[in-house]
């Protein structure tokens, strides 16, 4: 058994930022250069392996990397039997089925007998297959969109955030194959040889993930508002609560959704609170 852990993690494309962020503000000590190959985490027994997008599956399939940062959308294309250990938090999009903005289609179902370019035909393949909508995919790598305007394919099923893209190739979407997002993948072997040690990144990681869409607030009330001021605090748990110097104070302290807050604050204000404090939090461990 290797002494250090392995991980393998895309080095180019739309995950590498997000990953890198993940992983340093998970505590990893490393350095990444264009060039290399291998980063060791100086703080962990832990080699990061940056390795082709498409690459990333496979070295975890074959045991070379005990986890792998990849998207949902390339697991299920390459239809891997892989653990998910835990969906992080980015590189959300969409695989969806978009046809010409001035085609009569307002539906999956109704490019049933038509040619559908794709990127992903294995996956396709399958939703189409799944829903008995008999299409001819046409495999294609590298600009999908284009793909109607050539007449080569009527419709196409490609990866979508905003949809812009979309609209700017004169496309219009008529539904959606498969939600994807990033994914923290494991080697069935080590998952099993080495539990302990994988759950701790999994444990660094989630930490930082449960974090990003939390803040903590602090506030001082009088005593006689407590019951009013915590039934506005949605969170994780009870607030804190602590006695101050003055007589009759108390502090609040409470964990809440980060989208709240700024729809809180006046409430919190008009119920008695005062001196109210907002920080981020850098890792919650549940």
């Amino acid at each position: 058994m290797r002494e250090r852990l392995r991980l393998a993690v895309p080095n180019k494309g739309r995950l590498v930022e997000p990953t890198l962020h993940l992983l340093h503000d998970a505590g990893l000590i490393f350095e990444e250069h264009d060039r290399s190959l291998v980063a060791r985490v100086s703080n962990y027994d832990l080699d990061i392996l940056f390795v082709r997008t498409n690459d990333v599956i496979e070295f975890v399939g074959d045991g070379v990397a005990d986890l792998g940062v990849t998207g949902i959308d390339l697991l299920a294309e390459t239809a891997a039997e892989l653990p998910q250990v835990r969906a992080l938090g980015y590189g959300r999009c969409r695989l969806a089925a978009a046809v010409p903005t001035d085609s009569q289609i307002r539906s999956i179902d109704e490019l049933a007998g038509l040619r559908v370019a794709t990127s992903h035909p294995n996956t396709t393949r399958r939703f189409f297959a799944g829903r008995q909508i008999a299409v001819e995919v046409i495999p294609i790598s590298g600009a999908v969109e284009v793909a109607p305007r050539l007449g080569l394919a009527e419709a196409i099923v490609d990866l979508v955030s905003t949809g812009s893209t979309l609209v700017m190739n004169g496309l219009r979407q008529v539904g959606d194959v498969l939600e994807s997002e990033a994914i923290l993948v494991a080697d069935p072997a080590a998952l099993i040889e080495r539990a302990g040690e994988l759950a701790a990144i999994d444990t660094m990681l989630s930490s930082v993930i449960a974090a990003r869409g939390q803040k903590y607030v602090m506030m001082n009330a009088p005593g006689s508002k407590l019951a009013e001021l915590t039934g506005l605090l949605p969170g994780l748990g009870s607030p804190s609560v602590i006695p101050l110097a003055h007589d009759g104070m108390i502090a609040i302290h409470a964990v809440i959704e980060a989208d709240a807050v700024w729809g809180l604050l006046p409430r919190l204000k008009a119920a008695g609170a005062s001196g109210i404090l907002v920080l981020p939090i850098e890792k919650i461990v549940a």
